[in-house]
């Protein structure tokens, strides 16, 4: 009976020392398969939530993108205002543009007699008055007699025969003249174009 409480003694320790090596396999079969899950959450955490480095680097490229639009936007608008008050008179200057055709056509038509030698002085006079008022609001009178003909400066209101070969493809008559405002096409030129 020694014996068996012996044997019984031994198979006791013995089965507590594989229950515990079992718990230990199970513990450590736990804390493997909760490593790996925490592993795993935190690649889906990183898949999810990206880390600060390239969130910085997202927000620092929204921020210079942002910046040079607000940069561009500025540089436009300064721009524009200086067109603006560049161009303000342009309406005007266009209006009066008509009666410098009319004057040209005037001073075209005066005789040439010694009677009406005052009235050419006084139309001269005021012709030349607005000549000067144009020229300092920066209007200026576009050159197009024989000159090669430009659709971006010229209307052609019709083509002709050339007179010369040289005048192929250049305006040959003016009909009414182009101005410029500040380097801009105030009133495009209409001209007979030599073919």
């Amino acid at each position: 009976m020694t014996k068996n409480k012996t044997e019984q003694g031994k198979d006791k320790k013995m089965e507590e020392k594989e229950n515990r090596a079992e718990q230990m396999n199970t513990e450590t079969q736990e804390q493997h398969t909760d490593q790996e899950e925490q592993t795993e959450k935190k690649q889906q955490t990183r898949k999810k939530h990206p880390s600060y480095k390239v969130k910085y680097e997202e927000m620092h490229d929204r921020y210079l993108r942002l910046s040079a639009e607000f940069d561009n936007y500025r540089k436009r608008t300064l721009r524009e205002k200086a067109d603006l008050t560049k161009f303000a008179s342009e309406g005007v200057l266009l209006s009066l543009l008509p009666v410098i055709d009319d004057f040209d056509r005037a001073m075209a038509s005066l005789p040439e007699q010694e009677e009406c030698q005052s009235y050419i002085e006084g139309i001269s006079l005021i012709y030349n008055k607005i000549k000067d008022f144009l020229n300092q609001n920066g209007v200026e009178e576009m050159e197009a007699l024989h000159k090669t003909f430009d659709p971006d400066l010229h209307d052609a209101v019709t083509k002709i025969p050339a007179p010369e070969e040289d005048l192929k493809g250049k305006v040959v008559d003016v009909l009414q003249k182009g101005y410029f405002l500040k380097g801009k096409v105030l009133r495009h030129a209409k001209v007979v174009v030599g073919e």
